[in-house]
């Protein structure tokens, strides 16, 4: 089994920056894929950011790319989201996730990673 905590979120105005921390422990050497998440009140959850534990690939939502970067610490177990350029349309609640299995960019397409976290919230006004 593998926990995520998040930590990081908060509100900060348009054009700002903030960094989503996600601290990994449990059966870490499992998790073939770890990725970032959100949602919007009244709006489905959307992967956000996506990253290959082997080797390191990354992907990003359009509406993200460019002004997102996804990134780990493997020392600390610890996933990074470095937020810049933000806008309104950023506001959500924030998730980190990991999977176990195989199939990464299906699992996040449909958001059905296996191990999430509780969450922490970004509002930009």
């Amino acid at each position: 089994h593998v926990q995520l905590v998040e930590s990081g979120g908060g509100s900060v105005q348009a054009g700002g920056s903030l960094r989503l921390s996600c601290a990994a422990s449990g059966y870490t050497s499992s998790i073939s894929c770890l990725g970032w998440f959100r949602q919007a009140p009244g709006k489905e959850r959307e992967g956000v950011a996506l990253m290959y534990t082997a080797g390191g690939s990354t992907v990003y939502a359009d509406s993200v790319a460019g002004r997102f970067t996804i990134s780990r610490d493997n020392a600390k177990n610890t996933l990074y989201l470095q937020m810049n350029s933000l806008k309104p349309e950023d506001t959500a609640m924030y998730y980190c996730a990991a999977h176990d299995g195989g199939s990464c960019y299906g699992a996040f397409a449909r958001g059905a990673f296996a191990y999430w976290g509780q969450g922490t919230q970004v509002t930009v006004s």
